[in-house]
Protein backbone atom coordinates (compact mmCIF):
# COMPACT_ATOMS: atom_id res chain seq x y z
CA UNK A 1 0.00 0.00 0.00
CA UNK A 2 2.93 2.21 0.56
CA UNK A 3 4.57 1.70 -2.71
CA UNK A 4 1.40 2.90 -4.58
CA UNK A 5 1.74 6.90 -3.19
CA UNK A 6 5.19 6.91 -3.73
CA UNK A 7 4.72 6.02 -7.53
CA UNK A 8 1.87 8.78 -7.56
CA UNK A 9 4.58 10.69 -6.11
CA UNK A 10 7.19 10.01 -8.60
CA UNK A 11 4.70 9.94 -11.44
CA UNK A 12 3.83 13.59 -10.72
CA UNK A 13 7.27 15.01 -10.11
CA UNK A 14 8.12 13.44 -13.69
CA UNK A 15 6.14 16.10 -15.47
CA UNK A 16 8.33 19.06 -14.03
CA UNK A 17 10.80 17.04 -15.16
CA UNK A 18 10.10 16.36 -18.92
CA UNK A 19 8.99 20.01 -19.45
CA UNK A 20 12.33 21.10 -17.89
CA UNK A 21 14.32 18.47 -20.03
CA UNK A 22 12.14 19.86 -23.36
CA UNK A 23 13.51 23.90 -22.26
CA UNK A 24 16.66 22.71 -21.87
CA UNK A 25 16.78 21.17 -25.49
CA UNK A 26 15.09 23.88 -27.19
CA UNK A 27 17.15 25.94 -29.57
CA UNK A 28 16.16 28.47 -32.08
CA UNK A 29 12.49 29.13 -33.02
CA UNK A 30 10.98 26.25 -30.20
CA UNK A 31 13.07 28.50 -27.75
CA UNK A 32 11.56 31.94 -29.05
CA UNK A 33 8.35 30.60 -28.94
CA UNK A 34 8.26 28.83 -25.42
CA UNK A 35 9.23 32.12 -23.72
CA UNK A 36 7.32 34.58 -25.86
CA UNK A 37 4.05 32.05 -25.31
CA UNK A 38 5.16 31.74 -21.57
CA UNK A 39 5.44 35.55 -21.56
CA UNK A 40 1.90 35.93 -23.03
CA UNK A 41 0.09 34.00 -20.68
CA UNK A 42 1.80 35.00 -17.81
CA UNK A 43 -0.09 38.48 -18.49
CA UNK A 44 -3.45 36.40 -17.37
CA UNK A 45 -2.06 37.01 -13.73
CA UNK A 46 -2.95 40.44 -14.07
CA UNK A 47 -6.34 42.11 -13.67
CA UNK A 48 -8.86 42.03 -14.88
CA UNK A 49 -8.41 38.41 -15.61
CA UNK A 50 -6.30 37.46 -11.99
CA UNK A 51 -5.38 33.98 -13.17
CA UNK A 52 -2.33 33.81 -10.73
CA UNK A 53 -1.43 30.39 -11.19
CA UNK A 54 -0.30 30.40 -14.44
CA UNK A 55 2.63 31.80 -13.29
CA UNK A 56 3.35 28.10 -11.77
CA UNK A 57 3.84 26.88 -15.62
CA UNK A 58 5.27 30.27 -16.80
CA UNK A 59 7.82 31.04 -14.66
CA UNK A 60 9.69 27.77 -14.44
CA UNK A 61 9.97 27.70 -18.02
CA UNK A 62 11.66 30.74 -18.28
CA UNK A 63 14.04 29.89 -15.47
CA UNK A 64 14.86 26.42 -17.72
CA UNK A 65 14.90 28.11 -20.84
CA UNK A 66 18.28 29.65 -19.27
CA UNK A 67 20.14 26.40 -18.67
CA UNK A 68 21.73 26.12 -21.58
CA UNK A 69 22.94 29.60 -21.37
CA UNK A 70 24.44 28.60 -18.20
CA UNK A 71 25.70 24.99 -19.44
CA UNK A 72 28.04 26.49 -22.35
CA UNK A 73 30.97 26.95 -20.53
CA UNK A 74 33.38 27.38 -23.62
CA UNK A 75 31.60 30.10 -24.29
CA UNK A 76 32.75 33.96 -24.04
CA UNK A 77 30.98 36.16 -21.24
CA UNK A 78 29.89 38.56 -23.79
CA UNK A 79 28.15 35.34 -25.64
CA UNK A 80 26.68 33.62 -22.68
CA UNK A 81 25.22 37.19 -21.91
CA UNK A 82 23.52 37.34 -24.53
CA UNK A 83 22.29 33.98 -24.67
CA UNK A 84 20.82 34.24 -21.27
CA UNK A 85 19.35 37.52 -22.36
CA UNK A 86 17.37 36.92 -25.42
CA UNK A 87 15.22 34.29 -23.31
CA UNK A 88 14.24 37.29 -20.93
CA UNK A 89 13.68 39.71 -23.61
CA UNK A 90 10.91 37.45 -25.36
CA UNK A 91 9.20 36.57 -22.64
CA UNK A 92 9.05 40.44 -21.36
CA UNK A 93 8.25 41.09 -25.30
CA UNK A 94 4.82 38.64 -24.89
CA UNK A 95 3.88 39.66 -21.75
CA UNK A 96 4.26 43.49 -22.48
CA UNK A 97 2.87 43.38 -26.35
CA UNK A 98 -0.50 41.55 -24.89
CA UNK A 99 -0.56 43.31 -21.23
CA UNK A 100 -0.32 47.25 -23.15
CA UNK A 101 -2.05 46.47 -26.43
CA UNK A 102 -4.79 48.21 -25.48
CA UNK A 103 -1.87 51.55 -26.08
CA UNK A 104 -2.68 50.93 -29.20
CA UNK A 105 -6.91 52.17 -28.98
CA UNK A 106 -5.90 56.13 -28.79
CA UNK A 107 -4.11 55.84 -32.27
CA UNK A 108 -7.63 54.92 -33.70
CA UNK A 109 -9.21 58.17 -31.47
CA UNK A 110 -8.38 60.11 -35.02
CA UNK A 111 -6.83 57.57 -37.09
CA UNK A 112 -7.06 59.54 -40.18
CA UNK A 113 -3.47 61.49 -38.39
CA UNK A 114 -2.41 58.50 -35.78
CA UNK A 115 -3.28 55.61 -37.75
CA UNK A 116 0.32 55.52 -39.42
CA UNK A 117 1.59 55.19 -35.82
CA UNK A 118 -0.38 52.41 -34.26
CA UNK A 119 1.96 49.50 -35.34
CA UNK A 120 4.89 51.47 -33.82
CA UNK A 121 3.23 52.03 -30.77
CA UNK A 122 2.35 48.75 -29.79
CA UNK A 123 5.15 47.24 -30.61
CA UNK A 124 8.37 49.42 -30.06
CA UNK A 125 7.17 50.04 -26.42
CA UNK A 126 7.02 46.45 -25.67
CA UNK A 127 10.41 46.23 -27.32
CA UNK A 128 11.17 48.83 -25.07
CA UNK A 129 10.57 47.72 -21.57
CA UNK A 130 11.01 44.12 -22.70
CA UNK A 131 14.67 44.91 -22.11
CA UNK A 132 14.41 44.52 -18.56
CA UNK A 133 13.61 41.37 -18.53
CA UNK A 134 16.53 40.34 -20.85
CA UNK A 135 18.87 42.09 -18.52
CA UNK A 136 17.14 40.77 -15.52
CA UNK A 137 17.61 36.70 -16.76
CA UNK A 138 20.93 37.57 -18.14
CA UNK A 139 21.78 38.41 -15.07
CA UNK A 140 20.55 35.31 -13.06
CA UNK A 141 21.63 33.13 -15.88
CA UNK A 142 24.76 33.57 -14.34
CA UNK A 143 24.15 30.98 -11.33
CA UNK A 144 23.99 27.63 -13.04
CA UNK A 145 23.34 25.36 -10.06
CA UNK A 146 19.90 23.95 -10.55
CA UNK A 147 16.80 24.48 -8.43
CA UNK A 148 16.78 26.56 -5.59
CA UNK A 149 19.73 28.97 -6.71
CA UNK A 150 18.05 29.55 -10.07
CA UNK A 151 14.86 30.40 -8.28
CA UNK A 152 16.36 32.88 -5.91
CA UNK A 153 18.99 34.43 -8.62
CA UNK A 154 15.45 34.87 -10.66
CA UNK A 155 13.80 37.00 -7.76
CA UNK A 156 16.60 39.04 -7.20
CA UNK A 157 16.96 40.21 -10.45
CA UNK A 158 13.42 40.23 -11.63
CA UNK A 159 11.87 42.25 -8.51
CA UNK A 160 15.44 45.04 -8.94
CA UNK A 161 14.39 45.14 -12.75
CA UNK A 162 10.92 45.63 -12.34
CA UNK A 163 11.96 48.61 -9.87
CA UNK A 164 14.30 50.02 -12.28
CA UNK A 165 11.35 49.91 -14.97
CA UNK A 166 9.57 52.38 -12.85
CA UNK A 167 12.03 54.55 -12.25
CA UNK A 168 14.27 55.14 -15.41
CA UNK A 169 13.46 57.60 -18.34
CA UNK A 170 10.76 58.29 -15.51
CA UNK A 171 9.45 55.37 -14.97
CA UNK A 172 6.70 52.65 -16.53
CA UNK A 173 5.89 50.57 -13.38
CA UNK A 174 2.17 48.95 -15.48
CA UNK A 175 1.58 45.62 -14.32
CA UNK A 176 4.75 45.21 -12.38
CA UNK A 177 4.63 41.68 -11.30
CA UNK A 178 3.19 41.87 -8.20
CA UNK A 179 0.26 42.48 -9.13
CA UNK A 180 -0.20 39.02 -9.14
CA UNK A 181 -0.58 38.31 -5.17
CA UNK A 182 -3.04 41.13 -4.86
CA UNK A 183 -6.12 39.49 -5.16
CA UNK A 184 -8.38 38.65 -3.25
CA UNK A 185 -8.18 42.14 -0.80
CA UNK A 186 -7.17 39.76 2.08
CA UNK A 187 -3.24 39.22 -0.51
CA UNK A 188 -3.70 42.96 -1.21
CA UNK A 189 -2.81 43.86 2.45
CA UNK A 190 0.54 42.59 1.92
CA UNK A 191 1.40 45.54 -0.10
CA UNK A 192 1.07 47.99 3.04
CA UNK A 193 4.37 45.91 4.28
CA UNK A 194 6.02 45.55 1.45
CA UNK A 195 4.59 47.45 -1.56
CA UNK A 196 4.64 46.07 -5.42
CA UNK A 197 8.00 45.55 -5.51
CA UNK A 198 8.29 43.27 -2.64
CA UNK A 199 5.50 41.62 -3.35
CA UNK A 200 7.17 40.94 -6.99
CA UNK A 201 9.95 39.58 -5.08
CA UNK A 202 7.64 37.09 -3.59
CA UNK A 203 5.74 36.15 -6.68
CA UNK A 204 8.90 34.83 -8.11
CA UNK A 205 9.65 32.80 -5.18
CA UNK A 206 5.97 31.66 -5.07
CA UNK A 207 5.43 30.86 -8.40
CA UNK A 208 8.82 29.67 -9.99
CA UNK A 209 10.28 28.05 -6.98
CA UNK A 210 7.90 24.68 -6.74
CA UNK A 211 7.88 23.46 -10.28
CA UNK A 212 11.78 24.25 -10.50
CA UNK A 213 12.64 22.40 -6.99
CA UNK A 214 10.79 19.62 -8.07
CA UNK A 215 12.32 19.40 -11.59
CA UNK A 216 15.64 19.34 -9.95
CA UNK A 217 15.21 17.25 -6.92
CA UNK A 218 15.87 19.54 -4.88
CA UNK A 219 15.22 21.05 -1.13
CA UNK A 220 14.89 24.07 0.62
CA UNK A 221 17.35 22.49 3.63
CA UNK A 222 19.80 20.19 1.86
CA UNK A 223 19.79 17.18 1.78
CA UNK A 224 17.05 17.15 4.44
CA UNK A 225 13.53 16.76 3.80
CA UNK A 226 11.66 15.99 0.34
CA UNK A 227 11.24 17.91 -3.23
CA UNK A 228 7.64 17.46 -2.40
CA UNK A 229 8.04 18.79 1.00
CA UNK A 230 10.21 21.77 -0.08
CA UNK A 231 8.14 22.91 -2.92
CA UNK A 232 5.12 23.35 -0.90
CA UNK A 233 6.62 25.22 1.42
CA UNK A 234 8.02 27.68 -1.23
CA UNK A 235 4.45 28.47 -1.99
CA UNK A 236 2.41 27.36 0.80
CA UNK A 237 3.96 29.35 3.68
CA UNK A 238 4.20 32.97 2.09
CA UNK A 239 0.58 32.57 1.11
CA UNK A 240 -0.51 31.45 4.42
CA UNK A 241 1.41 34.39 5.93
CA UNK A 242 -0.27 36.50 3.81
CA UNK A 243 -3.32 35.50 4.12
CA UNK A 244 -3.06 35.60 7.70
CA UNK A 245 -2.10 38.72 7.92
CA UNK A 246 -4.59 40.42 5.56
CA UNK A 247 -7.33 38.24 7.41
CA UNK A 248 -6.14 40.05 10.75
CA UNK A 249 -5.39 43.44 9.23
CA UNK A 250 -9.16 43.90 7.41
CA UNK A 251 -10.93 42.97 10.84
CA UNK A 252 -9.08 45.17 12.81
CA UNK A 253 -9.14 48.24 10.04
CA UNK A 254 -11.69 50.97 11.24
CA UNK A 255 -14.62 51.87 9.27
CA UNK A 256 -14.80 55.29 9.92
CA UNK A 257 -15.90 58.07 7.81
CA UNK A 258 -15.26 61.97 7.72
CA UNK A 259 -17.71 63.58 9.14
CA UNK A 260 -20.25 65.96 7.46
CA UNK A 261 -18.54 65.14 3.60
CA UNK A 262 -20.24 63.58 0.49
CA UNK A 263 -19.06 63.50 -2.58
CA UNK A 264 -20.95 62.89 -5.75
CA UNK A 265 -18.59 60.94 -8.41
CA UNK A 266 -19.30 62.41 -11.84
CA UNK A 267 -18.88 60.21 -14.90
CA UNK A 268 -19.91 61.63 -18.14
CA UNK A 269 -18.86 58.64 -20.73
CA UNK A 270 -17.93 61.16 -23.42
CA UNK A 271 -16.44 59.60 -26.57
CA UNK A 272 -12.74 60.50 -26.72
CA UNK A 273 -13.17 61.75 -30.09
CA UNK A 274 -15.58 64.27 -29.31
CA UNK A 275 -13.66 65.51 -26.16
CA UNK A 276 -10.83 66.57 -29.11
CA UNK A 277 -13.06 68.69 -31.39
CA UNK A 278 -14.14 72.15 -30.42
CA UNK A 279 -17.81 72.25 -31.56
CA UNK A 280 -18.69 69.57 -28.92
CA UNK A 281 -16.84 71.44 -26.35
CA UNK A 282 -19.98 73.38 -24.63
CA UNK A 283 -22.16 70.37 -24.76
CA UNK A 284 -19.66 68.47 -22.93
CA UNK A 285 -19.25 71.11 -20.32
CA UNK A 286 -23.24 71.57 -20.06
CA UNK A 287 -23.32 67.23 -19.57
CA UNK A 288 -21.20 67.72 -16.61
CA UNK A 289 -23.04 70.45 -15.00
CA UNK A 290 -26.07 68.61 -15.65
CA UNK A 291 -25.04 64.86 -13.91
CA UNK A 292 -23.90 67.01 -10.88
CA UNK A 293 -27.15 69.10 -10.56
CA UNK A 294 -28.83 64.88 -10.39
CA UNK A 295 -28.63 62.51 -7.83
CA UNK A 296 -27.30 58.85 -9.18
CA UNK A 297 -31.18 57.95 -9.92
CA UNK A 298 -31.29 60.64 -12.51
CA UNK A 299 -33.69 63.19 -10.26
CA UNK A 300 -32.87 66.83 -10.03
CA UNK A 301 -31.72 67.94 -6.48
CA UNK A 302 -29.26 70.66 -6.86
CA UNK A 303 -26.71 68.31 -5.00
CA UNK A 304 -28.78 68.39 -2.15
CA UNK A 305 -26.79 67.19 0.83
CA UNK A 306 -23.48 66.82 -1.67
CA UNK A 307 -20.72 68.83 -0.31
CA UNK A 308 -18.11 68.21 -3.21
CA UNK A 309 -18.29 67.06 -6.40
CA UNK A 310 -15.14 65.80 -8.71
CA UNK A 311 -14.91 65.53 -12.35
CA UNK A 312 -12.40 63.50 -14.30
CA UNK A 313 -9.85 64.83 -16.25
CA UNK A 314 -9.96 67.07 -19.09
CA UNK A 315 -13.80 67.50 -18.12
CA UNK A 316 -13.23 70.95 -19.33
CA UNK A 317 -11.69 70.85 -22.74
CA UNK A 318 -11.10 74.51 -22.92
CA UNK A 319 -9.06 77.10 -20.39
CA UNK A 320 -12.35 77.86 -18.21
CA UNK A 321 -9.86 80.72 -16.12
CA UNK A 322 -10.22 82.15 -19.37
CA UNK A 323 -14.16 82.23 -20.25
CA UNK A 324 -15.97 84.47 -17.55
CA UNK A 325 -19.11 82.47 -19.26
CA UNK A 326 -18.06 79.20 -17.86
CA UNK A 327 -16.93 80.83 -14.22
CA UNK A 328 -20.18 82.11 -13.97
CA UNK A 329 -21.93 78.98 -15.29
CA UNK A 330 -20.27 77.30 -12.39
CA UNK A 331 -20.83 79.84 -10.03
CA UNK A 332 -24.49 79.17 -10.29
CA UNK A 333 -24.01 75.44 -10.01
CA UNK A 334 -22.39 75.58 -6.98
CA UNK A 335 -24.76 76.39 -3.38
CA UNK A 336 -22.98 78.12 -0.71
CA UNK A 337 -20.52 75.90 0.83
CA UNK A 338 -19.99 73.68 -2.06
CA UNK A 339 -17.32 72.70 -4.14
CA UNK A 340 -16.03 71.55 -7.46
CA UNK A 341 -12.72 69.47 -8.60
CA UNK A 342 -12.33 68.73 -11.61
CA UNK A 343 -9.98 68.61 -14.32
CA UNK A 344 -9.17 71.34 -17.00
CA UNK A 345 -6.39 72.64 -18.74
CA UNK A 346 -4.56 76.20 -18.01
CA UNK A 347 -2.32 79.07 -19.08
CA UNK A 348 0.68 78.94 -16.68
CA UNK A 349 2.18 82.43 -17.14
CA UNK A 350 5.91 82.29 -15.96
CA UNK A 351 8.35 84.85 -15.28
CA UNK A 352 10.90 85.40 -18.36
CA UNK A 353 9.33 82.50 -20.71
CA UNK A 354 6.69 82.08 -22.54
CA UNK A 355 3.20 81.07 -21.47
CA UNK A 356 2.51 77.41 -21.41
CA UNK A 357 -0.47 74.81 -21.23
CA UNK A 358 -1.05 72.64 -18.09
CA UNK A 359 -3.02 69.53 -17.70
CA UNK A 360 -4.48 70.80 -14.01
CA UNK A 361 -6.74 70.06 -11.53
CA UNK A 362 -9.08 72.75 -10.34
CA UNK A 363 -11.27 73.73 -7.39
CA UNK A 364 -13.58 76.36 -7.37
CA UNK A 365 -15.99 77.32 -4.60
CA UNK A 366 -19.58 79.02 -4.81
CA UNK A 367 -17.59 82.19 -5.50
CA UNK A 368 -16.98 80.39 -9.33
CA UNK A 369 -13.10 81.32 -8.63
CA UNK A 370 -10.33 78.69 -8.28
CA UNK A 371 -9.32 78.34 -4.50
CA UNK A 372 -6.64 75.75 -5.64
CA UNK A 373 -5.01 74.49 -8.62
CA UNK A 374 -2.62 71.72 -9.59
CA UNK A 375 -0.65 71.25 -12.60
CA UNK A 376 0.01 67.82 -13.56
CA UNK A 377 4.27 67.04 -12.94
CA UNK A 378 4.45 63.33 -14.28
CA UNK A 379 3.88 63.90 -17.95
CA UNK A 380 3.12 61.25 -20.48
CA UNK A 381 6.00 60.40 -23.18
CA UNK A 382 4.65 60.70 -26.85
CA UNK A 383 1.23 61.53 -25.27
CA UNK A 384 1.75 64.76 -23.32
CA UNK A 385 4.99 65.57 -24.31
CA UNK A 386 7.71 64.82 -27.00
CA UNK A 387 10.98 63.52 -25.84
CA UNK A 388 13.86 65.23 -27.97
CA UNK A 389 11.51 67.42 -29.07
CA UNK A 390 13.42 69.22 -31.71
CA UNK A 391 14.51 66.34 -33.34
CA UNK A 392 10.42 64.66 -33.34
CA UNK A 393 9.33 67.73 -34.23
CA UNK A 394 11.46 67.66 -37.83
CA UNK A 395 10.54 65.02 -38.78
CA UNK A 396 6.83 66.02 -38.42
CA UNK A 397 5.69 63.92 -34.86
CA UNK A 398 3.19 65.61 -32.66
CA UNK A 399 1.63 64.47 -29.20
CA UNK A 400 -1.14 62.38 -29.78
CA UNK A 401 -2.84 64.80 -27.47
CA UNK A 402 -2.43 67.12 -30.28
CA UNK A 403 -1.27 70.05 -27.96
CA UNK A 404 1.14 72.24 -29.99
CA UNK A 405 4.25 72.44 -28.08
CA UNK A 406 2.91 69.88 -25.25
CA UNK A 407 1.95 70.65 -22.07
CA UNK A 408 4.21 72.19 -19.26
CA UNK A 409 5.23 70.24 -16.70
CA UNK A 410 3.70 71.52 -12.81
CA UNK A 411 5.97 72.29 -9.73
CA UNK A 412 7.66 69.37 -7.84
CA UNK A 413 7.30 68.13 -4.80
CA UNK A 414 3.76 67.52 -5.65
CA UNK A 415 1.37 70.45 -3.15
CA UNK A 416 -1.15 69.13 -0.93
CA UNK A 417 -4.69 70.86 -1.78
CA UNK A 418 -6.57 72.66 0.86
CA UNK A 419 -9.85 72.39 0.12
CA UNK A 420 -12.92 73.59 3.07
CA UNK A 421 -14.45 70.10 4.34
CA UNK A 422 -11.89 67.55 3.04
CA UNK A 423 -8.54 66.34 4.65
CA UNK A 424 -5.51 67.26 2.94
CA UNK A 425 -5.20 66.71 -0.97
CA UNK A 426 -2.86 64.95 -2.53
CA UNK A 427 -4.11 65.59 -6.61
CA UNK A 428 -3.32 62.63 -8.97
CA UNK A 429 -3.94 63.00 -12.72
CA UNK A 430 -4.12 60.19 -14.90
CA UNK A 431 -1.03 57.82 -14.16
CA UNK A 432 0.63 59.49 -11.47
CA UNK A 433 -1.71 57.01 -9.48
CA UNK A 434 0.22 54.02 -11.02
CA UNK A 435 4.10 54.88 -9.31
CA UNK A 436 4.42 53.48 -5.99
CA UNK A 437 6.21 55.65 -2.99
CA UNK A 438 5.88 58.77 -5.39
CA UNK A 439 1.71 59.96 -4.64
CA UNK A 440 3.14 61.44 -1.28
CA UNK A 441 6.36 64.36 -1.87
CA UNK A 442 6.07 66.45 0.82
CA UNK A 443 6.78 66.11 4.80
CA UNK A 444 2.40 66.94 5.54
CA UNK A 445 0.39 63.26 5.07
CA UNK A 446 -2.52 63.69 2.78
CA UNK A 447 -6.05 62.13 4.02
CA UNK A 448 -7.18 61.83 0.46
CA UNK A 449 -5.61 61.37 -2.69
CA UNK A 450 -7.93 62.72 -5.68
CA UNK A 451 -7.11 60.68 -9.01
CA UNK A 452 -8.85 62.10 -12.24
CA UNK A 453 -8.70 60.19 -15.16
CA UNK A 454 -9.76 60.05 -18.57
CA UNK A 455 -9.93 56.50 -20.12
CA UNK A 456 -11.55 56.78 -22.71
CA UNK A 457 -8.75 56.76 -25.03
CA UNK A 458 -8.56 53.33 -24.53
CA UNK A 459 -11.85 51.72 -25.33
CA UNK A 460 -12.95 48.56 -23.58
CA UNK A 461 -10.12 47.05 -23.02
CA UNK A 462 -7.93 45.61 -20.23
CA UNK A 463 -6.37 48.90 -19.95
CA UNK A 464 -9.16 51.04 -17.68
CA UNK A 465 -9.27 48.03 -15.48
CA UNK A 466 -5.84 47.69 -14.60
CA UNK A 467 -5.63 51.70 -13.98
CA UNK A 468 -8.09 50.88 -11.57
CA UNK A 469 -6.47 48.03 -10.26
CA UNK A 470 -3.18 49.75 -9.58
CA UNK A 471 -4.86 53.00 -8.39
CA UNK A 472 -6.24 50.56 -5.56
CA UNK A 473 -2.64 49.32 -4.22
CA UNK A 474 -1.73 52.86 -3.89
CA UNK A 475 -4.67 53.63 -1.50
CA UNK A 476 -3.34 50.07 0.91
CA UNK A 477 0.27 51.06 0.73
CA UNK A 478 0.04 54.44 2.02
CA UNK A 479 -3.22 53.93 4.28
CA UNK A 480 -5.51 56.65 2.56
CA UNK A 481 -8.66 56.35 0.73
CA UNK A 482 -8.52 56.71 -2.49
CA UNK A 483 -11.01 58.45 -5.07
CA UNK A 484 -11.01 57.72 -8.54
CA UNK A 485 -12.83 60.01 -11.47
CA UNK A 486 -12.89 58.59 -14.84
CA UNK A 487 -14.56 60.30 -17.77
CA UNK A 488 -15.81 56.94 -19.48
CA UNK A 489 -14.81 54.44 -16.53
CA UNK A 490 -13.71 53.42 -14.13
CA UNK A 491 -14.76 55.63 -11.67
CA UNK A 492 -14.65 54.75 -7.63
CA UNK A 493 -13.53 55.41 -4.01
CA UNK A 494 -11.23 52.82 -2.55
CA UNK A 495 -10.92 52.71 0.93
CA UNK A 496 -7.64 52.73 2.58
CA UNK A 497 -8.04 48.65 2.62
CA UNK A 498 -8.23 48.60 -1.19
CA UNK A 499 -11.88 48.12 -0.95
CA UNK A 500 -14.47 49.72 -3.20
CA UNK A 501 -17.08 50.95 -1.87
CA UNK A 502 -18.68 52.98 -4.61
CA UNK A 503 -18.07 52.46 -8.56
CA UNK A 504 -19.89 53.03 -11.47
CA UNK A 505 -18.44 50.22 -14.56
CA UNK A 506 -16.88 51.24 -17.89
CA UNK A 507 -18.97 53.03 -20.63
CA UNK A 508 -21.81 54.14 -17.68
CA UNK A 509 -22.81 57.80 -18.10
CA UNK A 510 -23.84 58.79 -14.63
CA UNK A 511 -22.68 59.35 -11.23
CA UNK A 512 -22.94 57.99 -7.90
CA UNK A 513 -22.45 59.58 -3.93
CA UNK A 514 -20.84 58.23 -1.25
CA UNK A 515 -19.29 59.11 2.09
CA UNK A 516 -15.61 59.69 2.84
CA UNK A 517 -13.82 57.11 4.60
CA UNK A 518 -10.84 58.24 7.13
CA UNK A 519 -7.09 57.44 6.14
CA UNK A 520 -5.61 54.73 8.68
CA UNK A 521 -2.31 54.90 10.78
CA UNK A 522 0.11 55.12 8.22
CA UNK A 523 1.37 51.58 7.06
CA UNK A 524 5.48 50.03 7.21
CA UNK A 525 5.31 51.14 3.65
CA UNK A 526 4.09 54.47 3.96
CA UNK A 527 6.70 55.55 6.23
CA UNK A 528 9.93 53.28 4.91
CA UNK A 529 8.84 53.13 0.88
CA UNK A 530 10.84 50.61 -0.38
CA UNK A 531 13.54 50.27 2.64
CA UNK A 532 11.57 47.02 3.62
CA UNK A 533 11.85 45.98 -0.24
CA UNK A 534 15.17 46.68 -0.18
CA UNK A 535 15.86 44.49 3.35
CA UNK A 536 14.18 41.76 1.93
CA UNK A 537 16.29 41.67 -1.26
CA UNK A 538 19.34 41.80 0.38
CA UNK A 539 17.80 38.66 2.81
CA UNK A 540 17.85 36.50 -0.40
CA UNK A 541 20.84 37.94 -2.05
CA UNK A 542 22.56 36.48 1.55
CA UNK A 543 20.11 33.04 1.59
CA UNK A 544 21.66 32.60 -2.36
CA UNK A 545 25.10 33.41 -1.47
CA UNK A 546 24.92 30.98 1.78
CA UNK A 547 23.31 28.06 -0.79
CA UNK A 548 25.94 28.05 -3.40
CA UNK A 549 28.29 27.71 -1.07
CA UNK A 550 26.62 24.21 -0.25
CA UNK A 551 27.80 21.81 -1.78
CA UNK A 552 24.99 20.61 -4.18
CA UNK A 553 22.07 18.33 -2.88
CA UNK A 554 21.41 16.51 -6.48
CA UNK A 555 23.33 16.50 -9.39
Amino acid sequence: MKAEPLLLTRQLASGPARLAAWCHAATGWRAVLAAFGAGSLSVLAMAPFFLSPILFLTLPVLIWLLAPAAAVASQSVAQRWHRRFWPGWWFGFGYFLFGLFWIGEAFLVEAEHFLWALPFAVTLLPAGLAIFFGLATAAAGAVSRPGLPRVLALALALSAAEWLRGHILTGFPWNTLGYALTMPLVLMQSAAVIGIYGLTLVTVLVFAGPGVMLAAGDTIIGRLGSPWRSALAMAAVPLAVMLTFGTVRLALMPSKFVANVRLRIVQPSIPQREKQLPEFQRRIFFDHIDLSKRRPDGVPDDMAGVTHVVWPEAAMPFRPLQSPEAMSYIDDMLPADKYLLAGALRTALNAGTAPDIRNSLLVFGSSGFATAIYDKIHLVPFGEYLPVRPLLDRIGLQEITRQRGGFGVGTAPRPLLRVPGLPPVSPLICYEAIFPAALVQGTERPGLFVNITNDGWFGNTTGPRQHLHQARLRAVEEGVPLVRAANNGISAMIAPSGRVIGQLALNVRGSFDVELPEAVTPPPYARFGDLIFALAWCAVAVLLARRLRIAPSSP
